[in-house]
């Protein structure tokens, strides 16, 4: 079985040198992973390092691990953003946990028009969290070393105005006559891919989008839950990038 991986802060981590896990990810290891002495682990900061060892210490609430091996994991040069409508439901956490998985950079709520699930105000901090815990989990359970930004809501203006800073924008939609798999992938830069709701796009947000920049396209033959269509969009962008 892989060696278990745990989040934690790494400054300058050295080879032989001890780092501790401590706070909530220390407990989850000493107390509910129950981790002995002598049992071998990674510990990321969730941006690229990750460190691997025998942990050598287990107290209350903390382990510690001797540093054997030490990875560096390079940013890419092409940066993946999903723009993901509100789902319902457990839906919302189903496409965090697999866009996570397959490695996207960022994640970017959307409170689109048909959007059934409403962030007023004052649950747009719990739906964060909830979000960035899924994130969080995901990246540890397949092993990952960065872990995905979540970013704050942004409505279709904002959106729009994105659209322009990034080297493609794709908005995946069922009227649209371009397959994603036609198109030629951006060298470096973002390139962003945007989910709509299960209701679909309206007409005035996909005019906002194709306007400002985005470009509609297919990436089935049938129409896709919205939970799901963002992991089948970044896996034919990574496809395309990998193909060259």
């Amino acid at each position: 079985m892989t060696d278990p991986l745990f989040l934690a802060p790494l400054e300058t981590p050295e080879v032989d040198a001890e780092v501790t896990l401590a706070g909530e990810e220390g407990h989850h290891a000493a107390q509910v992973r129950r981790i002995k002495a002598g049992e071998t682990i990674w510990i990321s900061d969730g941006n690229g390092t990750g460190v691997r060892g025998p942990v050598v210490r287990v107290e209350r609430g903390e382990v510690t691990v001797r540093v054997d091996e030490i990875v560096h994991e390079p940013e890419r040069p092409v940066r993946y953003v999903a723009v993901q409508a509100l789902p319902k439901g457990d839906r919302a956490e189903l496409a965090v946990e697999m866009l996570t998985e397959l490695g996207v950079d960022e994640i970017v709520p959307w409170q689109a028009e048909r959007s059934i699930v409403r962030w007023t105000p004052d649950r747009v901090e719990r739906g964060l969290t909830r979000w960035r815990v899924t994130a969080r989990e995901a990246a540890k359970q397949c092993r990952r070393f960065r872990v995905p930004t979540v970013s704050m809501p942004m409505t279709t203006a904002e959106l729009a105005l994105r659209i322009g800073q990034t080297a493609l924008t794709v908005v995946c939609h069922e009227s649209a006559t371009e397959h994603l798999a036609s198109l030629v992938p951006p060298a470096s830069g973002e390139a962003m891919f945007i989910i709509g709701p299960e209701g679909g796009l309206t007409d005035a947000e996909l005019d906002t989008f194709t306007t400002a920049g985005g470009r509609p396209v297919l990436i089935a033959d049938a129409v896709l839950r919205t939970s799901t269509a963002g992991v089948v969009a970044l896996a034919q962008l990574q496809a395309l990038a990998a193909r060259g």
